[in-house]
């Protein structure tokens, strides 16, 4: 084995971490018989050799030395290695990202590209593992095939025939997975494959089975779909609750694609586009498979071949297998200070007490398939949140977070019954629970006397501390803080007592509003105990930002000393927070007008800005702040410039005389500067016309804009029927996807713009027909 290794310039090459010298180690720790090693070196594959799915000429000259591996039957945890290779191999790269390559990128480019074609060159060797005596091998096989094989038909034909003969119920699984990956990644075949998951679905002998086929075919040929889907599915949840074992019959007790030495989902390369492994909507978005293009060499795909040798299921599909074999570790689980090993170890603790941990993972492909059928996803989770079974809850309060994350609906049941889990003694659950309605904002209202209910039976969790970093609010206190509840008010109370405030404090007493007003003599003196060293911003500007949501103009002289003694370690920030403070208190902030006009003498900075945005609030001195203003306008730092664009547009009709430079600033090309311009262009002038042209043309071009452009159209007054804006605010009203939904990610805040963004929509519309304002 590994003839050759010792010959190749290893020094010469490159991973993530500096010279490759060290991979030959690695490769030959893959084959130790001793299991920690084995991890050490899985995870040094992935860390750096296959870090983050990059590929590199050292990962290319590895590709021969991991094919050797896996079809050693004396090596263990081959498993690992399977989906290793099919981790490097599986990236495609179609038309557009091609477009899209950069002159740097194009060695990394090319890297892929020749990855891909150096493990298809070998794939056929995942035939004969297919039927290989380690399980943790035949596990990882069919997802390799259908990943990497370039004849799909010949693919297809051996999970049909391997189905019928294979004792492991979660190979059983990949093998239908494998097969509705086949139809995503060759669209011609998806009619086919799913009359065959039709059938599965309906005649397999387990229902862990029929689940999987269901999960297959909503994402490859979701028109397939019974129509009952949702009591469909519900039924084979409760089959596998009852059998024997606690879920699925089958005393399946180990993880998902962590049997057998596999690495955990979590911990392998995500180029692979497994269902197994996180989808896009559990970490915040949608991610169901690309469909790649064909290789030049790849093989047709002809309809009749396909039904002549392929997917035409034969009685031999459906024949139940007798014993139904979990999938069993060959060989000892180590804890292994790896990556690797803590999310083999998280994820052990995880399905702890679980018969099919396998099962959420189908739930989470079956959502991802349903897509924007929000209602029957809703009503699937709503029976899932009724299950007695714990684990399936956790699993359900999680993926109702991403449905609403990324999808408009009515979701009043749902999130009762995620309110419910609060009161579960299991801590996963409840904490889960409290996450995923802190992230609602308004939309936790039904969970709301759930969420009392959980603060009043304690301070535990109320305020989390991290060693590394200022304490936070726990999530409980946040939800019910964002509803402007005024039962989160000892809460708050107790975290401003804390030696260090926790940062978050600020935005919960905006969100809270006038309720929080019992709050302002606490902020106050807490403010004038901050120390002003190089500390003071972290310290004072949760508070600084609670008293600018109350608008407590009783707080100037507390807020005037932070002015005057912002050290030099981030002084700018915290005189612009305090700046900001002073001008929402308006005329009670009268005092600090000698100090704001000595600030106006630096003109161009991003203090004489602020200070002169707080000047017009309290006092309305136009023509002081005007010309600072103007000089703002032409810093050479965009977000200066933006800063004094929206302070101009305060001073409305008063700044009429900067219209030709807000104007010209209509065809910058910093997006945001655009929009600010464009909105305080309307304010000085008031004629709508060439600013409504120009913020519906950055609608179109960016999602990120539509919240600030909206403020603005309401502000105008009604959307005449006829207007340019009434169908582009329509259309976002009858969209069901939210508008900031993203692929991979989400941000905390999401809901509340997106719901933010409908509001205003209607809003906007009152006036201009029937049916605008639903």
């Amino acid at each position: 084995m590994f003839s050759g290794i010792d010959e190749v310039d290893w020094a010469s090459m490159e991973h993530a971490y500096g010279p490759a010298d060290d991979v030959p180690h690695l490769l030959r720790g893959l084959a130790s018989d001793d299991p920690a090693e084995r991890e050490a070196a899985l995870d040094g594959m992935y860390g750096a050799v296959h870090h983050q799915g990059d590929v590199y000429a050292c990962t290319l000259a590895c590709i021969p030395y991991l094919f050797e591996l896996v079809v050693d039957p004396g090596v263990q945890d081959r498993g690992s290695v399977v989906e290793l290779l099919t981790s490097i191999g599986g990236f495609d790269l179609d038309e557009d990202d091609e477009a899209e390559i950069d002159e740097d990128e194009i060695e990394g480019a090319a890297n892929y590209a020749m990855a891909a074609a150096a493990v298809t060159a070998g794939a056929d060797v995942f035939f004969e593992l297919v039927a290989d005596e380690d399980p943790g091998v035949r596990l990882a096989a069919p997802l390799a095939l259908a990943t990497l094989h370039r004849h799909p038909v010949r693919v297809l034909a051996l999970l049909r025939e391997r189905l019928p003969v294979e004792p492991a119920e979660e190979v059983r699984l990949a093998l239908v997975e494998a097969a509705g990956r086949v139809a995503l990644r060759h669209r011609p075949l998806a009619e086919r494959v799913g009359r065959w998951l039709g059938r599965l679905a309906e005649r397999a002998d387990s229902p862990g089975l029929r689940l999987a086929a269901l999960a297959q075919l909503a994402r490859c040929s979701p028109d397939g779909l019974p129509g009952d889907v949702v009591p469909v599915v519900s039924g084979l949840l409760r089959e596998m609750r009852a059998a024997p074992g606690g879920e699925a019959g089958a005393g399946q007790g180990a993880e998902r694609g962590g049997v057998a030495g596999t690495a955990p989902a979590g911990a392998r390369g995500a180029r692979t586009g497994s269902a197994g492994a996180l989808d896009g909507e559990a970490l915040g978005a949608e991610a169901v498979g690309a469909e790649p293009p064909e290789g030049a060499d790849a093989e047709p795909v002809d309809a009749d071949a396909v039904a002549a040798e392929a997917v035409e299921a034969s009685a031999a599909d459906m024949e139940p297998v007798a014993d139904v074999e979990p999938v069993a570790h060959r060989g000892e689980q180590v804890a292994a200070p790896t990556l690797v090993g803590q999310v083999r170890a998280l994820s052990a603790q995880e399905n702890a007490g679980s018969g099919a941990p396998w099962a959420a993972d189908l739930l989470r492909t079956l959502h991802v398939g349903l897509d924007d059928r929000v209602a029957d996803r809703t009503a699937l989770l709503a029976d899932q949140l009724r299950s007695p079974d714990r684990r399936q809850r956790i699993d359900a309060v999680r993926m109702s977070g991403g449905l609403i994350r990324a999808w408009r609906g009515s979701y009043e049941e749902l999130v009762a019954l995620v309110g419910e889990q609060l009161a579960d003694p299991d801590p996963r659950l409840a904490e889960a629970a409290s996450h995923v309605l802190e992230e609602l904002f308004s939309l936790a209202a039904p969970a709301a006397d759930a969420l009392a209910a959980r603060l009043a039976a304690g301070p535990e969790g109320w305020v989390r501390t991290w060693a590394g970093g200022p304490p936070g609010l726990g999530s409980t206190v946040k939800a019910l803080a964002r509803l402007g509840d005024a039962r989160v008010l000892p809460a708050l109370t107790a975290a401003l007592e804390l030696p260090r405030v926790p940062h978050d404090v600020g935005a919960a007493v905006v969100h809270l509003g006038a309720a929080a007003r019992p709050l302002a003599g606490a902020l106050r003196r807490r403010l004038a105990e901050v120390e002003l060293d190089e500390d003071a911003y972290d310290r004072a500007s949760p508070l600084l930002a609670g008293l600018t949501g109350l608008r407590a103009g009783e707080a100037a002289p507390e807020v005037l000393r932070v002015l005057r003694g912002a050290p030099e370690y981030r002084g700018e920030w915290l005189r612009t927070a305090a700046l900001r403070a002073l001008g929402s208190f308006g005329p009670a902030a009268r005092e600090a007008v000698p100090e704001l006009r000595v600030l106006l003498r630096r003109p161009g900075t991003a203090s004489a800005t602020e200070a002169a945005e707080a000047l017009w609030a309290i006092a309305g001195e136009a023509e002081a702040v005007l010309p600072v203003l103007i000089e703002g306008l032409q810093s050479d730092q965009v977000h200066d410039r933006r800063a004094a664009a929206v302070a101009l547009g305060t001073l409305g009709p008063r700044a009429a005389v900067v219209a030709p430079r807000l104007r010209a600033l209509l065809a910058h090309e910093e997006l945001w500067l655009r929009v600010d311009a464009a909105v305080a262009l309307w304010q000085v002038t008031g004629r709508a016309g060439e600013t409504t042209e120009a913020l519906l043309a950055d609608w179109e071009r960016s999602r990120h804009v539509r919240v600030r452009v909206a403020e603005c159209l309401v502000g105008m007054g009604p959307v005449p029927e006829g207007a340019a804006a009434a169908p582009v605010l329509r259309s976002e009203l009858a969209s069901v996807r939210r508008h900031n939904a993203m692929d991979g990610g989400y941000g905390s805040h999401d809901i509340h713009e997106d719901e933010k963004l409908l509001a205003l929509c209607r809003r906007a519309l009152r006036g201009a027909g029937k049916g605008t304002t639903k």
